[in-house]
């Protein structure tokens, strides 16, 4: 070379500061399980057995509605080709028996409404105590939290008394332990020092409590233009995680207030607004690789028929007919949240369940053996470029491909032996990384 080693470290030593400091910032996704979605639930209504009752009451409703696979693949419209729609059944029917509920939300805010501060201060020690029994018996589902009402001027005084005595009743009824995944959501960020101040109270509270050190963390809603787009003409989004300290783990989409602010009358208030779009790549680009869950809203379609009682078979077909049609639409409503790249959504009844794990499910499964062919190909030749059929795929895609069954094996709907098709072990498509297992399997 004709560059000495000291010019060479010269010239390199800014731009590996940088390098390092880009690094930081940009981690990339996590690995470890992501929820496919958030029930959110009144706290007044929350039960230590919630996750339980209400995923029987989502498997009921499934049978009573979709009772074989047949009348399940025409709701969504699914092939009986190879029996995949079979299959998705199988696998939702699965879901519901063992684990209906990934994420539950106890909501005090648009779930609970604004009540007196006594009634409010009671069911925070309530909702807490069902937390801690729910601890003990092993009946919580495996993330949970809460959502206060939001740091406005307005609120603030009552988002956070309400953490302080649901935290301070739980961890007196539980000896100082918190559930698994715990998670704290504060709605309806406009400025960066909502959560900065969310995040010194943590540091307070984990003081007072004597919980562990960063024990604490927080998750943020989009539901304002304001987050999206600040008055200088900027995305304020990436500020708000800064001003987290490091607590927060996740950023949600609330599409109807979203939607609401941005002028949507009721009507057309819908998941798959071009607005709610809009968002969702602004949200997505600022946030991409920073190790951040994104999550999208809800759909507020019930699949709930309007007769109840005794039912005469034409209300009986009628309530087919309204509950086919909700989870058909919340259905394509996901499907566009899982194309977008937003792969976990919110679910506000146990009728949504069923509709929720059919779309994931099918997502995924539809893609599988094309992507094992793909990805396996892809692997064997070394990372060199290839074409199967009419798809080319390069490095890139080679990584999309790895994140799909990552994706797909954290969702459910794949099994661990169906990943091992691919040839790479669960290691490998844990690692996330595509050029670290071509580095690897080179060295071998």
């Amino acid at each position: 070379m004709t560059i000495p080693q000291s010019k060479k470290e010269q010239l390199f030593g800014n731009l590996s500061k940088a390098n390092t400091a880009f690094q930081q910032i940009y981690p990339g996704d996590r690995s470890d399980r992501q929820p496919v979605h958030t029930l959110y639930g009144g706290a007044n209504l929350f039960k230590s057995d919630a996750a339980l009752s209400l995923g029987q009451r989502a498997l009921e409703i499934l049978e009573t509605y979709a009772p074989n696979y047949e009348v399940f693949g025409k709701v969504f419209g699914l092939t009986n080709t190879n029996d995949f729609s079979k299959k998705v059944y199988n696998k939702v029917v699965a879901k519901l028996k063992t684990e209906a509920i990934e994420d539950f939300r106890i909501d005090f805010e648009d779930g609970y409404g604004n009540r007196s501060n006594e009634e409010e201060d009671a069911t925070a020690e309530t909702a807490a105590k069902e937390v801690a029994k729910g601890m003990k018996e092993n009946t919580l589902s495996p993330f949970i939290g809460i959502r206060i009402k939001p740091f406005t001027e307005e609120m603030k005084e009552r988002g956070l008394r309400t953490l302080d005595i649901f935290l301070s009743t739980l961890v007196k009824e539980t000896n100082g332990k918190l559930p698994n995944n715990f998670i704290v959501m504060l709605p309806k960020v406009t400025i960066p020092e909502q959560p900065e101040t969310l995040a010194n109270f943590f540091d307070i509270l984990e003081d007072e409590l004597k919980l562990p050190k960063g024990i604490l963390k927080m998750e943020m809603m989009v539901e304002t233009t304001q987050a999206i787009m600040s008055i200088d003409g900027t995305n304020p989004l990436y500020k708000f995680i800064k001003a987290s300290k490091g607590r927060c783990i996740a950023m949600h989409f609330g599409t109807y207030d979203y939607t609401a602010s941005c002028s949507i009358t009721a009507k057309y208030q819908e998941m798959d607004h071009p607005v709610c779009d809009f968002a969702h790549h602004m949200t997505k680009v600022a946030l991409a690789h920073t190790g951040i869950w994104l999550s999208d809203g809800a759909t507020n379609t019930m699949p709930i028929g309007p007769h109840r009682g005794e039912l005469t078979e034409a209300q009986k077909q009628e309530n087919m007919q309204v509950v086919h049609r909700a989870w058909k639409k919340g259905y394509d409503h996901i499907r566009h949240s899982l194309w977008n790249g937003f792969y976990q959504g919110w679910d506000l009844n146990p009728a949504q369940f069923a509709m929720r794990y059919a779309a994931v499910f099918a997502f995924f499964l539809e893609s599988y053996d094309d992507a094992v062919e793909r990805l396996k190909t892809f692997v064997e030749k070394a990372a060199r470029a290839t074409l199967i059929g009419d798809v080319f795929d390069d490095a890139a895609t080679g990584q999309g491909l790895l994140n799909y069954f990552l994706r797909a094996l954290n969702s459910g709907a794949i099994t661990e032996e169906e990943v091992l098709a691919t040839g790479l072990t669960l290691d490998e498509i844990r690692g996330r990384s595509f050029k670290k297992i071509l580095e690897n399997r080179k060295m071998k």
